[in-house]
């Protein structure tokens, strides 16, 4: 790795006395070997000036889908990985959407071992049931032994409440924590969007938040009975913020993430029926959206998420009714926090230190002698999407060949570098 001196850069890191100061940071080896005023410049230095720029630790997501078993031609462990890095993440936790799924320690071992040493941290979660079938519980120690670092189904939501409260229960035991996808099937049905009146406007069958709400209330309700932490992927609607909400403040060990998308799209976006904005949960009314922004800076809501779910062309350029859900988020994040309208500090809270807090990990310091974890990003560098820029094996983003604004400069992490020319 070659040596990197950072001149003049704002340093977020809400743990660190360099907090909100603006310096040189010099990077050999893999590791921060100085931090101050008008560091010394040598011929065989990258030298990058990070004037009016943000440094901190590395990003973390919690929602990704690499595809890799059973999908590689959509994305693989490389391919996302390399996405994760220019979107700025440093780790990212792999959910179980793949064939077959992460549901014993042979899956994830194979997940931790193929992805040793990259520049991006890859974390397994670990199924909640066998084959996300919600009938049996999968191995759950065996596989917080091998190291998955939570537990999920995925997108496939656990019906059955006596499991979900045996998964609750039985992972207490060893400080597990089980993530929950909140949606009731049965109410949900074959819905396509968001239920109300662009729904029925369109001829489209809507999918009721009332299917999110109702569940989330009921794990609520089951994480109080067993006195287990749990957390929420992806809540998307107004209700879903104040659930949780109230479950906070009667000191509920609950925490919820959302997704960059939900924060600044509509569900008037399918108004044309681009089906790259067909995504689960669907996107919602205004007010959801503002409920959401609201939840962010309460407090309510923890973390955000890229939700990242990589398609080949085949499954999304098609009819509305038949495409999948999901599109690629890592590398867009950020622009669509800056459209937001969230602060530099809020990005660090929510996309760094929050992520890590919940799962447990530690969070990268930015200090002399500290490993170099770290994103160097823009708020105002203005960028296309497209071909030559998308580090994704799939390209379903509606954000296809737009300008957004905010860009990664630099990510560091395992003494490898990515650096965006």
């Amino acid at each position: 790795m070659k040596t990197i001196l950072l001149q003049s850069a704002t340093i977020l890191h809400p743990y660190s006395s360099y907090n909100g100061k603006k310096t040189d940071v010099l990077i050999a080896g893999g590791v921060i070997t100085e931090i101050g005023q008008n560091l010394k410049i040598k011929e065989e230095m990258l030298v990058i000036d990070a004037e009016g720029k943000f440094l901190s630790p590395g990003f973390f997501d919690l929602n990704v889908n690499f595809g890799e078993p059973g999908f590689e031609p959509a994305e693989d462990l490389q391919t996302g990985s390399a996405a994760a890095a220019a979107g700025g993440f440093t780790g990212v936790a792999v959910h179980p959407n793949t064939q077959p799924p992460i549901h014993s320690k042979a899956e994830v071992a194979y997940l931790i071992n193929k992805a040793k040493g990259n520049l991006v941290d890859v974390h397994a979660l670990g199924c909640i049931s066998q084959d996300r079938k919600g009938k049996d519980l999968a191995e759950l120690y065996d596989m917080k032994q091998a190291g998955a670092i939570a537990f999920t189904d995925g997108n496939h939501p656990v019906a059955d409440a006596g499991l979900m409260s045996r998964a609750l229960l039985y992972t207490k035991g060893f400080e597990g924590l089980i993530f929950s996808y909140s949606e009731d099937e049965t109410l949900a049905g074959k819905g396509k969007m968001n239920e109300g009146i662009v729904s029925t406007y369109l001829g489209i069958k809507g999918i009721p938040a009332l299917a999110e709400e109702l569940m989330i209330a009921r794990d609520i309700y089951l994480a109080e009975y067993n006195e287990a932490k749990i957390h929420f992927s992806t809540i998307s609607s107004a209700k879903s913020v104040e659930l949780v909400r109230q479950a906070k403040k009667k000191g509920l060990p609950v925490t919820c993430d959302v997704a960059a998308h939900h924060l600044v799209l509509t569900e008037k976006e399918l108004e044309d029926f681009d089906s790259n904005f067909k995504v689960k949960p669907p996107l919602r009314t205004a007010a959801d959206a503002a409920s959401l922004l609201a939840g962010l800076k309460d407090g309510t809501i923890d973390a955000i998420v890229s939700q990242h779910t990589p398609y080949e062309i085949e499954f999304k350029n098609v009819e509305f009714e038949i495409a999948a859900f999901g599109i690629i988020g890592l590398q867009t994040v950020l622009p669509l926090l800056v459209k937001a309208g969230l602060t530099s500090e809020m990005i660090v809270e929510k996309l760094a230190v929050n992520p890590r807090k919940i799962i447990g990990l530690a969070l990268p310091e930015i200090k002399v002698g500290a490993l170099a974890n770290l994103v160097l990003f823009d708020m105002q560098a203005e960028w296309i999407l497209n071909e030559y820029t998308n580090r994704s094996r799939s390209a379903n983003s509606p954000f296809w060949g737009q300008t957004l604004r905010g860009g990664i400069v630099l990510v560091a992490n395992n003494k490898k570098v990515w650096h965006s020319k």
